[in-house]
């Protein structure tokens, strides 16, 4: 039999459209998967998006199972380990499909190297993004792009790739497997909701496509910004851990649906990704440093009380509370409410955008090493491309206009349930009749609000304005 091949899975936890997994099937060789759980390189996962791999790497052992392999798995130093199983397996190629950290990125430039030097093979793919970052370069400037518009622009005139891949039922194993430690456990799901709306592995994300294209996609361009229902694919921590491609995605959407607003507009999230992780390999320091360096300097307040009411939805402010309500429920969080909640940390309480990147690395199903750093510093007006300084969300208005009714507030903070109208977002307007009626006694059932908004407004004008 000849040399085994190893297939390094890492934000790839599929075996359809996975270009690693597909070149080494087209090696002909028997295969040895890999997951290393990498202590060394990479940032450690957060405790709701560790569960969530856990769990899709059972689902991916089953569904390498049933071909006639078996999932290898270890925990230590990525590189060191790698060097180790190869040695011990002989294979000839190790494949993977690249990582855009800094550290990652130097581990299997090391990789490669030791791999050449040992009459070895080392491949590289690109298996998570459209497009290598390196690869959309500003013509004009011959640097790279800053902004998403032309950036989207430019890689939609190069050509969205679709490289589309099914694994045959059966493939060849090696004669003897390599030693793995146990796969970790899946234990209870940190947050309480998690277990009820969602399926990791590889067919929860095409299932969740599906149920996207038949329930949420026809008036997608309009609706995303509704909370309240299931208005978005909800893909994200899916793709977080490579459970569906974006090649995937866009030939799912088809030519009928491509041509469309609701495609265009849902395609182009999709590129919001693609730009982050360009932004992150771009700007390797992105999750600690301000991408724009005059905010390295801004005097964010220490505030830890502040922090922790914003943590657990104790704000005073109804559709700050229900968002970070529904991360602590369901592990996720709406995306136009996301923007409210970072928007109050770090504009009503000029709070460290860092502290939110954090909590919501360490909350958040589908925290992104990319998308979430960006994402922060967008809202906090310190990154490529970002909402200017003086866009402040009124959390107020924010939740009249996109929540009418308050079906996703209610369900979040039902102590509110028996509030109507726009006092729903401003409970601390309402009469004291009203409030007895609704069962609500300030600072008792709900807080009071824990600054005044156009106090914290005009401070952030006044802060941000000196820079």
């Amino acid at each position: 039999m000849s040399q085994p091949v190893i297939v390094w899975f890492r934000q790839d936890l599929r075996l359809n459209d996975n270009p690693a997994f597909a070149a080494a099937i087209q090696s002909n060789a028997p295969i040895i998967p890999v997951f290393v759980d990498d202590t060394a390189y990479g940032r450690a996962a957060g405790t709701t998006s560790l569960w969530w791999r856990n769990t899709s790497l059972r689902a991916l052992a089953g569904d390498l199972k049933t071909r006639g392999l078996t999932l290898i798995y270890r925990k230590g130093d990525g590189l060191a380990l790698m060097r180790a199983l190869v040695e011990e397996t002989n294979a000839a190629t190790v494949f993977w499909n690249r990582q855009y950290e800094k550290d990652t990125i130097a581990r299997d430039t090391q990789l490669k190297s030791w791999l050449k030097e040992n009459n070895r093979n080392g491949v590289g793919h690109v298996g998570n993004l459209f497009f290598d970052p390196w690869q959309i370069i500003n013509k004009n400037s011959g640097s790279h792009y800053k902004v998403f518009s032309p950036f989207w622009k430019a890689c939609l005139q190069a050509g969205l790739p679709c490289d589309l891949s099914v694994p045959p039922a059966q493939l060849t194993a090696p004669e003897q497997w390599p030693k793995s430690q146990p796969l970790p456990e899946a234990s209870a799901a940190p947050a309480t909701g998690m277990d009820a709306l969602w399926q990791p592995g590889e067919r929860g994300a095409l299932k969740m496509l599906d149920m996207f294209f038949e329930n949420s996609f026809d008036g997608y361009a309009d609706n995303r910004d509704t909370p309240g229902g299931v208005t978005t694919s909800r893909l994200s921590p899916h793709l977080r851990w490579g459970e569906i491609s974006p090649q995937r995605i866009y030939a799912s959407l088809g030519e009928e649906r491509i041509d469309t607003n609701d495609g265009r507009k849902f395609l182009s999230e999709i590129g919001w990704r693609e730009f982050s992780y360009y932004l992150l390999y771009h700007y390797p320091d992105m999750p600690e440093r301000c991408l724009q360096q005059k905010f390295e300097t801004f005097p964010w307040r220490d505030a830890p009380e502040d922090l922790e009411a914003w943590k657990q939805g104790r704000t005073g402010y109804p559709i700050v509370d229900a968002a970070m309500r529904e991360l602590a429920t369901t592990g996720f969080m709406h995306n136009r409410t996301r923007m409210i909640a970072a928007s109050f940390l770090t504009k009503h309480l000029l709070i460290d955008w860092r502290e939110g990147e954090r909590w919501f690395w360490e909350c958040l199903a589908d925290a992104d090493p990319a998308n979430n750093a960006a994402g922060w510093q967008w809202t906090a007006g310190c990154g490529a491309d970002a909402a200017p300084y003086f866009r402040i969300f009124n959390p107020i208005i924010q939740g009249r206009k996109f929540d009418p009714d308050g079906t996703y507030t209610k369900t979040y903070a039902p102590e509110l349930a028996n509030l109507t109208g726009k006092v729903i977002f401003a409970p601390w307007e309402a009469s004291s009749d009203t409030l007895s009626d609704a069962g609500i006694s300030l600072d008792v059932d709900y807080p009071a609000p824990i600054v005044k908004h156009e106090t914290a407004r005009a401070r952030a004008l006044d802060v941000f304005h000196a820079l």
